[in-house]
């Protein structure tokens, strides 16, 4: 393992925050949809941003928390071999409210690795990759 597969960081220097951020990707890039989730990016100069949004439409306010909490867990896991310069916004359509995070996870990096989001390093999806860490 890499040093930089050591460390799965979600920082707030890598989230989006501000609502021109989750416009601005909406509006001006791609969309790839999953069976659970749909992803929108979009390439800009400088770090390598995400954000994890979960409509009212989909669920109640428990029902999008735990959503929220799946897809930034498969965002945590992905983060370090996500391309630079890349702001992507994630959000869970409504049948992955019966799927838990290790689904979510390998979906979405299925959906990254089939449109080359990802580095040239990737080894390829694995939950367990950081397991070392919570021993």
């Amino acid at each position: 393992m890499t040093d930089r597969a050591a460390s799965f960081p979600y920082a707030p220097s890598m989230r989006l925050k501000n609502s021109w951020e989750f416009d601005a990707v909406f509006r001006a890039g791609r969309q790839l949809r999953g069976e659970l989730v749909r992803i929108c990016y979009l390439y800009k100069d400088g770090d390598t941003k995400i954000g994890v949004a979960v409509g009212k439409k989909t669920a109640n306010a428990v029902g999008r928390a735990r959503g929220r909490r799946m897809l930034r867990e498969a965002w945590r896991r992905l983060m370090p071999w996500v391309k630079d310069g890349l702001w992507v916004v994630a959000s869970l359509r409504k049948r992955a409210l019966d799927a838990n995070a290790v689904s979510i996870y390998y979906e979405t990096a299925a959906i990254m690795e089939r449109y080359m989001l990802l580095n040239g390093d990737w080894n390829g999806a694995d939950w367990r990759a950081d397991a070392a860490r919570h021993v």
